[in-house]
């Protein structure tokens, strides 16, 4: 049996009727860029969020980079932000000119601590920007209250937790502007890069659509602002309305998955195994499911020995990156540095047979015998 680290044939499959018509009708009228599907894909999701504005774009990494740009953060900025996620967060941050401010994560959830933000406002802060890690929305009304108290604006960098839920509402509708990636390996994936920037500030909405479109003004070819090309083509909006319908499934899937796991990993606590927590007012949507071990490497290659593919979601925490060592300002960090060294992700996908996740958990166990 080979064990894929994510299984998208299988979710294709369920879904080829559907992706295919959609696609078809794409190819039929030829409207690639700023196609139909682009306002049905953007009504859906802000349908399934309760949002007000969506905007779906190229990627993950420029709906951040466009939420920044639309606020008029720049050059002389800072914005507090987690050091333990990919490397997009502070790349979009830096893209802009702005310097990334990195406060400590919390040693349980890996999401950003709000009890150590408020220490790192300083007059240049102009912005957080917290990360949504492995499925699990971070302490987004503590943050939104620092925000308020010093005026900053929140972007909920929500790359992997599209959609899930926290005290009644759900992720990409937490703060003033969110921003989320459907690359394919994410919960909801479309078929190459995608990403998309939610709102219920309608002047916002407005700088936001105006950035993505070349700083687009009165028409197509008056530009009021310095802008980028962020457009979403049709084909990607096509798949992702398609596997839009699925994802409430998906999410009841991935959460079954994580509870089997979890349930099977309990007994290897004893040796020194950490299994995820999510906290009791919140959901995962289990963009990944992460082990606290030891010794990764030995773990790893046991892994890998049984036929087992995992992933390490991060190895080096992002103020230790060669790029950004100069170019941050960075407090203690060391529950970061620590996570670095231990987190491994297991496979995490919805159509996980319990037959496949019986050979995970069976060559897990085995890896601590």
């Amino acid at each position: 049996m080979t064990i894929p680290f994510i299984d998208l044939k299988t979710q294709y499959k369920a879904l080829k009727n559907q992706i295919d018509e959609r696609i078809h009708r794409v190819l039929d009228h030829g409207q690639y860029i700023m196609g139909p599907e682009i306002k049905e894909c953007e009504d859906a999701l802000k349908k399934f969020l309760g949002v007000k504005h969506a905007l779906v774009c190229s990627n993950g990494t420029d709906a951040l980079q466009i939420a920044l740009m639309a606020a008029n953060i720049g050059p002389g900025d800072e914005v507090i932000t987690t050091p333990f996620s990919f490397i997009a967060t502070a790349e979009a941050i830096r893209l802009v000119g702005a310097i990334p401010v990195f406060v400590d994560i919390e040693s349980d959830t890996y999401n950003i601590d709000a009890k150590k933000i408020e220490a790192a406002v300083t007059p240049r802060t102009r912005a957080i920007m917290p990360v949504s890690l492995y499925g699990q929305v971070a302490d987004m009304d503590e943050i939104n209250a620092i925000a308020k108290k010093h005026s900053l604006l929140v972007i909920e960098d929500a790359a992997q937790s599209f959609g899930a839920p926290y005290k009644g509402k759900r992720s990409c509708n937490l703060s003033e502007v969110s921003c989320t990636s459907f690359f394919p390996a994410k919960p909801l994936g479309c078929y190459g890069d995608g990403g998309a920037i939610f709102t219920n500030n309608d002047q916002m909405v407005n700088a936001l659509n105006s950035v993505r479109l070349h700083g687009m003004g009165e028409h197509r070819y008056h530009h009021s602002r310095i802008g980028t090309n962020g457009r979403l083509d049709s084909l990607q909006c096509a798949v992702l309305v398609a596997k839009l319908e699925r994802y409430p499934w998906e999410i009841e899937q991935r959460e079954r998955v994580a509870q089997n796991y979890t349930k099977a990993f309990s007994t290897l606590r004893e040796k020194g195994v950490r299994t995820p927590t999510i906290k009791s007012d919140r959901h995962s949507v289990w963009a990944q499911y992460t082990l606290w071990v030891p010794d990764r490497t030995k773990f790893q290659a046991a892994l890998q020995a049984s036929g087992v593919p995992t992933a390490v979601h991060y190895p080096i925490a992002m103020p230790d990156q060669p790029a950004y060592k100069e170019h941050c300002v960075t407090h203690d960090i060391s529950n970061a540095r620590k996570a670095a060294e231990h987190v491994v992700s297991l496979p995490m996908f919805p159509d996980m047979s319990e037959e496949t996740q019986a050979k995970i958990v069976s060559a897990v166990h085995a890896a601590f015998a």
